[in-house]
C-alpha cells in the first residue's frame, strides 16, 4: 500500500454531509393525473420518497416549474422509503399510479414487463424532452430494450467510507489499485492496533458483490437471471463468516443493537461499503471524521464500478404525456433546479445542472472529487442489467447474508436459498 501524502490527499476524500439517494419503484395500468380543468390547466401527480430536506428542495423546484408552465399544476406525493413502497403497491393495484415518479435500475424491467412505463423517446422526438447533455453516459441507465423508460436526475457509485482517525492511527493509507488482500491486511492491522473490527459487514451488500464479480469477469445479474454460481456465492459468504468469527468484521449482534445508527459511526468498525453520496449519515451520527476511499480490486486495476442513478419515469397510461415530458425535462436540465437540489439525489446528471451547482461544504466537495477521480481513473463500466424481480433478490441477499453473519444459516444453505428465491422472483 502506498503511503505518500499525495496519495492520501487524492484518494481519501474528506466528507461531511450529502444526502442519500435510494432505489426503486413502478406502477400498473390506469389513470394518472386529472383530465384538466375548464381553463386548460392540467394537474400531474409527482411521487417520491426521501427525508425532509429532499421534500423541501423538490417543492421549491415545483414552484419554479409552475411559474414557467402556469397551465400545469403539480400535486406532490411523498413519504419515507418503506411507506412509499407500501403506498405505491396499493396505488398500482388499484389502478391509480402517479404520472411521474422516482425510479431506479432495479425496477425498470419489472415494471416495463407489466407495460406501465412510458417510452419517452417519442416525446423527445416531439421536442418536449431533451436527451442531450447527460454526463458520463449515464442516460443509458434508463434504457431497456431500445426504449428510454427513465431519465437520470443524479449519479453515484460505490465507495468505501472509512473512519479517518482510525486509519491514520493504524498507519493505513488506501490508494487506487489496492487489492482485496491489502484491504483485509489493513483491517487486520486496525484490529491489532485499535482493538475494533475493520468492516461492518461487507459480504451482505449485493452491490458490492456485484463489483467483485465484475472484477472477475462475471456480474450479479444477466438480463434475465443471476450471473454467478451457488459455489461462487458460497465461497463469498464462507470467507465473510470466517472474518466475523475472527473479529475482523463487526459482531452482527452489536450491529443490530446500535441500529438505526451505522456500526461505523457507532465506532464498532473502521470502514463500511456504501454509495458515495450516502455519506451524510456518518458525519451526522458519529464522533469521528469520515472519508471516501477506493474500492479494493482483484487485479490491482479494475474496480468493477459504474454510475448508478436515481431516475424519473412516467406512467404509460397518463392522460398528459406532453406535460409529463415537459416536467421531466425541466427537472433534469434547468440550472436553477440543479442549484436547489445539489447532490441530494447524487451527482447532477446533466451538464447544465452540474455546471450550475458549486458545492461549498466538505462532504459535497468530497463526493464530487471522488466521482471525478473514479472517472479519471478509467475504471467506470456500464451498469449491470437488472432483470424483473431484482428488487426481491436484493432483499433476499441482505437477509440471507445477515443470517450467515449471525451463524443462523450455513453459507452453502444460504446460497441455495438465494438461488431458489431468485428463480421464483424472476418467474413472477
Amino acid at each position: 500500500m502506498g503511503t505518500s501524502r499525495n496519495v492520501e490527499r487524492r484518494t481519501i476524500l474528506k466528507v461531511a454531509g450529502a444526502s442519500a439517494a435510494t432505489l426503486g419503484l413502478g406502477a400498473t395500468t390506469a389513470c394518472g393525473g386529472d383530465s384538466g380543468s375548464g381553463d386548460g390547466t392540467v394537474t400531474l401527480r409527482y411521487a417520491w420518497w426521501g427525508g425532509e430536506p429532499r421534500t423541501i428542495a423538490i417543492k421549491k423546484t415545483i414552484d419554479l416549474f409552475e411559474k414557467k408552465y402556469p397551465k400545469i399544476k403539480i400535486k406532490p406525493e411523498f413519504t419515507d422509503y418503506e411507506a412509499f413502497w407500501e403506498k405505491f403497491q396499493t396505488q398500482a393495484s388499484g389502478g391509480n399510479p402517479p404520472d411521474v415518479f422516482q425510479n431506479a435500475v432495479g425496477f425498470l424491467r419489472k415494471y416495463d414487463k407489466r407495460g406501465v412505463l412510458m417510452d419517452l423517446k417519442p416525446q423527445a422526438d416531439a421536442g418536449n424532452l431533451s436527451l442531450e447533455n447527460f454526463r458520463n453516459g449515464v442516460l443509458a441507465n434508463g434504457q431497456v430494450d431500445g426504449k428510454q423508460i427513465a431519465i437520470p436526475v443524479g449519479a453515484n457509485t460505490m465507495a468505501l467510507v472509512i473512519d479517518l482517525k482510525a486509519f491514520k492511527k493504524a498507519g493505513v493509507e488506501p490508494e487506487f489499485g489496492w487489492t482485496w488482500d491489502e484491504y483485509f491486511e489493513a483491517l487486520q492491522t486496525i484490529q491489532d492496533k485499535l482493538k475494533i473490527a475493520g468492516d461492518t459487514g461487507y459480504f451482505a451488500i449485493m452491490y458490492l458483490y456485484d463489483l467483485y464479480l465484475r472484477q472477475n469477469g462475471k456480474a450479479f445479474f444477466t438480463d434475465s437471471d443471476l450471473g454467478f454460481t451457488e459455489d461462487d456465492l458460497t465461497q463469498w459468504w464462507e470467507d465473510g463468516y470466517k472474518r466475523v468469527r475472527s473479529g475482523l468484521v463487526a459482531d452482527p449482534k452489536k450491529v443490530e443493537q446500535v441500529k438505526p445508527k451505522s456500526a461505523l459511526s457507532a465506532g464498532l468498525a473502521a470502514s463500511e461499503f456504501t454509495w458515495d453520496n450516502f455519506s451524510i449519515r456518518y458525519e451526522g451520527e458519529g464522533e469521528s471524521d469520515y472519508g471516501l476511499a477506493p474500492i479494493p480490486t482483484t487485479d490491482g486495476k479494475a474496480t468493477g464500478q459504474y454510475l448508478g442513478s436515481l431516475m424519473l419515469s412516467a406512467f404509460s397510461g397518463t392522460k398528459h404525456p406532453k406535460e409529463v415530458a415537459q416536467f421531466i425535462d425541466f427537472m433534469v436540465h434547468d440550472p436553477e433546479v440543479g442549484k436547489i437540489m445539489g447532490y441530494d439525489r447524487g451527482i447532477l446528471a446533466t451538464s447544465e445542472q452540474y455546471d450550475a451547482f458549486t458545492p461549498t461544504d466538505d462532504n459535497n466537495k468530497g463526493v464530487k472529487a471522488y466521482e471525478e477521480e473514479v472517472a479519471e481513473a478509467g475504471v467506470l463500466g456500464k451498469i449491470t442489467p437488472h432483470p424483473s424481480g431484482a428488487d426481491v433478490v436484493e432483499s433476499a441477499f441482505l437477509r440471507l447474508g445477515g443470517e450467515v453473519a449471525q451463524g443462523k444459516t450455513k453459507p452453502a444453505d444460504a446460497a441455495k436459498a438465494l438461488f431458489s428465491e431468485a428463480k421464483a422472483a424472476f418467474a413472477g
